[in-house]
């Protein structure tokens, strides 16, 4: 191997290493942290900097980091969503985004919802920043037909039955586990009889190879992530509470999945 190759090789490491080091530094090495420095918790508690911090925020929510993190699968992703809602009579109804997430989810969502005759789109986040983060990528020309609440997706101030679609995109994996299950009776107790949840997030994947690099990643950066793939299986959740019928789309080897589900 010639010195250049060797050089070229030690360079990419070099890279990769000290992105992994800055998003663990940003992620779970900052929860570690509060966990050792002791305190009262915080409906916070949970939130890594890189959601938190506008630099950061501002730092990494660049497109093509973001689909690269998802394995390029982003847009397949969100299109299954926009494609819901394009297919659905919305006129004089509310939609509401539970979280806000990097990347043009929340532009392409409120305009699917927007174009399919919503009345009104409410953007609720728990970090003012991601609130203030979204709005710099929404077109001024939507004017008030868009909200933005700071609320808590497993406590929400939102009155029941109030929206006819809910969108939670790529949240429930970085909840502790008691609080997956209650940000999804939230969901469930501001739609409206027969509206539609649109849950995207990580699954399980076939391959061993995938299983084992997927397993790997969560262990390091997403630790809250794994319980998704049995104990914490959000279709499983929603089955157990009762009223709702749940259909769910797999992508990319069974990695990734979109949920559908519908309220009785």
């Amino acid at each position: 191997m010639s010195p250049w190759m060797i050089n070229t090789a030690a360079g990419i490491l070099a890279v990769l290493a000290a992105t992994g080091l800055f998003f663990f530094v940003t992620t779970r090495g900052t929860l570690i942290v509060r966990g050792l420095a002791g305190g009262p918790r915080s409906s916070e508690s949970h939130v890594y900097p890189i959601y938190s911090n506008m630099r950061l925020i501002k730092l990494v929510d660049f497109q093509p980091i973001i689909s690269a993190i998802l394995l390029f699968q982003y847009h397949r992703l969100v299109s299954r969503i926009v494609s819901g809602l394009r297919a659905t009579n919305l006129k004089h109804k509310k939609v509401l985004i539970t979280s806000c997430a990097f990347g043009n989810v929340i532009p392409r969502v409120v305009d699917a919802s927007l174009n399919s005759g919503a009345s009104r789109v409410v953007v609720a986040d728990i970090i003012k920043n991601e609130l203030l983060h979204a709005k710099s990528k929404l077109d001024d020309t939507y004017g008030s037909r868009i909200e933005y609440v700071e609320d808590d997706a497993t406590a929400m101030k939102q009155s029941e039955g109030f929206a006819d679609a809910n969108i939670m995109f790529f949240l429930l994996h970085e909840l502790p586990h008691d609080l997956k299950g209650k940000a999804l009776s939230e969901a469930g107790r501001m739609l409206a009889p027969g509206g539609k949840l649109y849950l995207g997030e990580f699954h399980k994947p076939t391959p061993l190879v995938l299983k084992c690099l997927s397993w790997s990643y969560f262990k390091v950066f997403e630790p809250l992530g794994l319980a998704l793939w049995d104990s914490h299986d959000p279709v499983a959740i929603l089955q157990k509470m009762g009223g709702w019928t749940v259909e769910r789309q797999t992508f990319f080897f069974d990695n990734f999945q979109i949920i559908t589900a519908t309220k009785h």
